[in-house]
């Protein structure tokens, strides 16, 4: 069926039976790289419109073409989870003129709402990281009063650290070095094991064939 431009899938949910489908292919790929797996859409089915997210999405392993899709139908008066990606703006001070170094703790959160509250992302503006002592956490998050975000208010969502001084990056190379050196000495050492080996066994079959 994906040589015909289709993919097998499923729809399931609160209250509803599962049942097998087919999507064409093109339409999918269009519509998912456009909201992701955390945006309402609508999906129709023997002629009726269903709301539902995109749950699941297999992949083959070799050559990464979807071989499965999972659809979820929701309840629009029923309030669900979803992992929302975040989307991360602006420019950092610490980062253009102080040289630091950004890091993104948070990818993604887990989100609570209504289906139709629901956000195809979280706008993270890192502007707000002016020193290497600023922080963004949970409770930073621009979202709306109708999303409710799962994550402790206190975890940190991005933060800013200082470059390596030209001490710590030598003293990285070295121990790179020693591990490097480390390896290549046990290599050698399971060499020689292996190559004494035969001639020990060959010297037991000498004296195995004199007595």
């Amino acid at each position: 069926q994906r040589k015909a431009g289709l993919i097998p899938a499923v729809i399931y949910g609160h209250g509803i039976k599962s049942e097998p489908l087919y999507v064409l292919k093109k339409d999918f790929l269009k519509i998912y790289k456009e909201v992701g797996e955390s945006t309402l859409i609508t999906l129709e089915v023997g002629g009726k419109n269903r709301n539902v997210l995109i749950h699941d999405v297999a992949k083959d392993a070799l050559d990464e073409g979807i071989i499965h899709i999972d659809f979820y139908q929701v309840r629009m008066d029923e309030k669900i989870k979803a992992e929302v990606p975040l989307n991360f703006i602006g420019e950092s001070d610490a980062v253009k003129s102080e040289g630091g170094v950004l890091v993104k703790n948070i990818q993604e959160v887990e989100i609570e709402a209504l289906p139709k509250d629901l956000p195809h992302h979280i706008d993270v503006d890192i502007s707000a990281l002016k020193t290497f002592d600023s922080r963004i956490f949970a409770k930073d998050l621009n979202i709306p009063d109708s999303v409710k975000i799962l994550i402790q208010a206190d975890e940190i969502v991005v933060s800013v650290i200082p470059p390596r001084s030209e001490e710590e990056l030598a003293a990285l190379e070295e121990k790179v070095e020693e591990k490097v050196e480390e390896v290549k000495v046990v290599g050698e050492e399971e060499k020689a094991a292996e190559a004494e080996a035969p001639e020990q066994k060959t010297g037991e079959k000498k004296a195995e064939e004199k007595t």
